[in-house]
């Protein structure tokens, strides 16, 4: 993304962070957005899944682990203006407060990513514990945020497992398109593992439908064939193939700041309701 788009800030210390909404701590709901097959929605998904949240008056931290860098762009942070990312976070190089920078969207922080992450996969070998580096750090402050939504690679590597690991549940991106399926039983079988292995407590968050083209059959079809497959949450909010949608990362903006009246922001509204009303009925 060339220039800078307006309000774009460098790191700023946690402590400094203000949020509008004054209210009692509680422990953040912890979601990863995950599909190993590029270019089904995740990072849009995650983007404007954590700005209608933080829209509603929750504190939302938004931590892109995406070596591509499309959340950190994607919510107005310049990944070349920061300092500290989840590179070095991963690393050790540094802790997690020193990471957390303002977003463009009120309420709403993120921990940017960067190129480097591309070779953590190596740089992380043989360290202790490696598949819970991410955790041990968010876990000390999770009780100053409502959601903490996590952008994984598209792939099934170790950050995706320290993703998971972190995650109280996985949020899974499906494109209505013909290949739908493709790798998605890999990705449940990942999931099943790291449950197994390592966080018995991660669940399925459900399954969410982008790009979806109500002028065509295929969409459609795409729709009744997962559900038929699946035996999963689906959420009932489809998300559709939308151009304003797809402008808004070359601006920095998520769609209801970019586009607040269109398709894709009325959208992400809904997908945003139905994660709050699925989290309220698990926390009565």
């Amino acid at each position: 993304m060339d220039g800078k788009p307006a309000g774009m800030t460098a790191n700023v210390p946690h402590g400094t962070i203000k949020f509008s909404r004054k209210e009692e701590l509680c422990v953040a709901k912890i979601v990863a957005i995950a599909n190993q097959k590029g270019g089904v929605g995740k990072s849009t998904t995650a983007i404007n899944l954590s700005a209608c949240l933080a829209e509603k008056g929750k504190k939302v931290l938004a931590i892109d682990i995406d070596p591509q860098g499309n959340t950190t762009s994607g919510l107005g942070v310049d990944k070349n203006e920061v300092e500290n990312t989840s590179y070095e976070l991963l690393l050790g190089e540094a802790k997690i407060e020193e990471t957390i920078t303002k977003s463009i969207v009120e309420n709403l922080v993120v921990i940017p990513s960067e190129r480097g992450l591309s070779g953590a996969e190596i740089e992380l070998i043989g360290k202790d514990e490696r598949e819970y580096i991410l955790k041990k750090e968010v876990d000390r402050i999770r009780d100053d945020y409502d959601f903490i939504i996590i952008d994984c690679p598209p792939s099934l590597n170790t950050l995706t497992v320290n993703a998971m690991t972190t995650a109280d549940s996985v949020i899974v991106p499906i494109q209505c398109e013909y290949y739908a399926l493709e790798g998605l039983s890999q990705l449940i079988h990942t999931i099943e593992l790291v449950q197994e292995r390592l966080n018995p407590k991660l669940e399925i968050e459900g399954v969410v439908f982008t790009m979806y083209d109500a002028r065509t059959n295929l969409s459609l079809q795409v729709v009744e064939n997962v559900k038929g497959y699946l035996h999963q949450n689906i959420y009932k909010t489809i998300i559709p193939r939308n151009v304003r949608l797809a402008e808004a990362p070359s601006h920095g903006l998520p769609i209801n700041l970019y586009d607040t009246r269109s398709a894709g922001a009325e959208s992400y509204r809904m997908l945003a309701q139905e994660v709050l009303h699925k989290g309220e009925e698990e926390w009565q």
